[in-house]
């Protein structure tokens, strides 16, 4: 008997409407937190010590149960009731409010709970974007909700990588609440306690918002928690940040644009951290520092500490960040971030420095500067970034033209009368030349050397192609005149320089090879005295290099063999250009020059070799070019040094020990001290080096292809 009553009673209570008793439980909920303004009479009280957190959560556990019960895409009473009576857009006001204290963290609570877990699409809902995006507007100015604020960013932007479409609806929902006023937003349905909230919510009426008011949105947040000193909240915030950016949807990236400061505030933060960077920081420090990502913010992983390297590693880490948005962006939303950067960064900020007089602020300018390049990799970024330095001309330069001044000063640089000036100068054109991009290799040498200007046109016979031989009425000849410099000194004990013939006017690699490791006299090369001192040490970092230049260069299109003659106009007289000049000017000082820029000097002249350009291969790599008058190619001065060389070995004492001691010493075999000439020895150290350096590159190469 009681069995059977209660399996009637159990059949009562199915076949009630469980709707009701969901909306019903719904209702009173809501009615307990709005209750709570009717009936508290302690304003300080945190909201998390009273009844408003509980009923939110049974609120969402309703919701989410309810919509369990109907069929998918149907929304139950207690969704429709949350729509229809504004339940949102009141927490909301409450939240931004910050009444009671510590509102506007369960408010974020909830809505991330809500739209993360009902499955409904509700963002499409002006009853939903609207508070969304009031929400959004209370800004930054509140702390201690970080955590909410970041689960509530990645909610939103999970939801529009889903949908792009619902990004104007976040972004751009200024432009609907623009122009009313305060009183017209709707208020809740509770009358009396609420009205103290809703005052204190909108105090300041919107019809005519402040520039920081309305400019704060999804986009602000996100770039305001990549800000977070706490990492791992930076961090999460910067993936939903590049999720954001990644829309492959030109509309979305058109909004993003145009409906946020997304390219202002990434900007000025990388502005405010390079500001940051103490003066004093040390340029070695400054580029001893590897490459920096934005990922290991934070770890401390440890070089040497110096004055400055956590503020130079911030610097570096955003940049990295910035670099990588670019890259991961859509070509609208990275062109007009890389506009951004440029203008105000580049243009703004490192132009005056690097412009300016004082050597020690040009020292560091140009250091960051180095970084910077070494740093990015972003098309779209690293473009900006070279047109800035280098300047869009692409025509062959004449040698009193300035058509880019910063290009201008780079360049001269190199040839400072301050020996670290010119260092750090050659070490940014080294990291420029390593980058992927066409315009470095054409607008510092190729726009130069399209015409083969440097070339004789009616070349000799080929038995003719030999080394000149000497006219008994030229003997007044000056060695300036004599870029081969052939001839020997009466009474010396060195032998001269030996260049081999060739009959074909190109020669096979082995000859060419040859002639620059024929090119220092025995008398003068060191290199024995090492274990592996042949040139062949040199082969496997040649190829290597080669290889790495050659997959950098595949996509540009670049011929495989030089232009033909005859197809080469050259108007006036050739110029190798700003940047060759000065290459060559700084070779033909190499006996002169300290050690360390010697090397530098070498580095960059080493990797411009590499280029697969066959007119580069042919100015720098072949010995045997005919060249035309009053012209010079890197092999033609390497000889005008071997024979300067040979003038002032003989006036050094014990030239052969000193030059074994400095070998070794630059070897770290033996402790270093001070000799006379020591310039001079290291000199002629780097030039052996060099000369086998440049066999080797030319080894891989192989000869130019095509006709001569």
């Amino acid at each position: 008997m009681l069995s059977r009553l209660g399996a009637l009673l159990q059949q009562a209570v199915e076949t009630r409407e469980p709707s009701l008793d969901l909306l019903e439980a719904f209702t009173e909920h809501w009615k307990g937190v709005t209750g709570y303004y009717l009936e508290a009479t302690d304003e300080s009280t945190p909201a998390r010590q009273t009844d408003i957190p509980w009923h939110l959560r049974q609120m969402l556990d309703i919701l989410v149960h309810e919509e369990k019960q109907h069929p998918a895409g149907e929304a139950g009473p207690c969704l429709e009731y949350l729509l229809q009576h504004k339940v949102l857009e009141t927490l909301s006001t409450l939240g931004k409010a910050e009444y009671p204290p510590g509102m506007r963290q369960q408010v974020l609570l909830f809505f991330s709970r809500v739209l993360g877990q009902v499955q409904l699409p509700l963002l499409h809902y002006l009853n939903v974007h609207r508070p969304v995006q009031l929400l959004q507007l209370s800004g930054h100015q509140l702390g201690g909700t970080e955590k909410e604020e970041l689960q509530f960013t990645a909610v939103l932007c999970a939801k529009i990588k889903q949908e792009p479409s619902l990004l104007p609806y976040i972004l751009e929902g200024k432009s609907i609440l623009d122009g009313r006023r305060t009183q017209e937003v709707p208020t809740s349905p509770v009358e009396g306690g609420m009205e103290h909230a809703q005052a204190t919510a909108t105090s300041n009426p919107r019809a005519e918002p402040s520039p920081a008011g309305r400019d704060n949105n999804l986009v602000t947040s996100l770039v305001g928690l990549c800000k977070s000193k706490k990492s791992r909240v930076a961090l999460k915030a910067q993936e939903n940040l590049l999720l954001l950016v990644g829309l492959a949807q030109e509309a979305a990236a058109a909004c993003l644009v145009r409906s946020s400061n997304l390219c202002q505030l990434l900007t000025e933060h990388l502005c405010d951290l390079y500001s940051t960077v103490p003066p004093c920081t040390h340029p070695t420090d400054i580029l001893s520092m590897e490459r920096t990502s934005w990922r290991s913010q934070g770890d401390g992983a440890s070089a040497e500490d110096f004055p400055g390297k956590e503020t130079l590693a911030a610097f570096f880490c955003w940049l990295d960040y910035l670099d990588e948005l670019v890259m991961g962006a859509h070509l609208v939303v990275a062109d007009a971030i890389s506009g951004a950067v440029e203008e105000k960064f580049f243009q703004g900020i490192l132009q005056p420095q690097l412009l300016q007089m004082s050597e020690l602020d040009v020292l560091h300018a140009t250091a960051l500067l180095t970084g910077t390049v070494r740093q990015i990799r972003a098309p779209s970024l690293l473009h900006h970034l070279i047109l800035f330095l280098l300047g869009p001309d692409q025509h062959p330069e004449s040698p009193g033209d300035c058509p880019h001044p910063l290009r201008t000063q780079l360049i001269a640089r190199c040839n400072h009368i301050s020996d670290e000036i010119s260092l750090a100068s050659l070490r940014l054109f080294e990291e420029l030349l390593k980058k992927p991009h066409e315009h470095v290799a054409r607008s510092l040498a190729l726009r130069n050397l399209e015409t083969r200007g440097y070339l004789q046109h009616s070349p000799p016979l080929p038995e003719e192609r030999g080394p000149p031989e000497a006219d008994p009425e030229e003997d007044g000849l000056d060695l300036e005149e004599d870029p081969y410099f052939t001839d020997g000194y009466p009474g010396a004990s060195f032998g001269v320089v030996k260049r081999i013939p060739m009959g074909t006017g190109r020669g096979h690699v082995s000859e060419v090879v040859s002639s620059f490791l024929c090119l220092v006299p025995e008398e003068a090369k060191t290199s024995w005295c090492m274990e592996e001192g042949g040139y062949d040490t040199y082969i496997h970092d040649a190829l290597a290099m080669v290889q790495a230049c050659g997959a950098k260069a595949a996509p540009w299109g670049w011929p495989s063999a030089p232009r033909p003659l005859d197809a080469c106009q050259q108007e006036g007289t050739f110029y190798e250009g700003h940047f060759l000049k000065m290459l060559f000017d700084r070779m033909s000082q190499i006996l002169d020059q300290p050690y360390s820029l010697n090397l530098q000097l070498t580095s960059v002249l080493s990797l411009l070799a590499t280029f697969p350009h066959p007119h580069l291969h042919e100015y720098l790599l072949d010995p045997y070019l005919s060249l035309a008058p009053g012209c010079r190619s890197l092999f033609s001065v390497l000889v005008r040094v071997i024979g300067d060389l040979m003038q002032r070995l003989q006036r050094v004492p014990q030239f052969r020990a000193k030059l074994l001691l400095v070998r070794r010493q630059l070897m770290g075999v033996v402790p270093g001290e001070q000799l006379d000439h020591s310039r001079l020895l290291q000199g002629v150290v780097v030039l052996e080096e060099f000369c086998k350096e440049l066999a080797a590159i030319a080894l891989v190469k192989g000869p130019p292809e095509g006709p001569p």
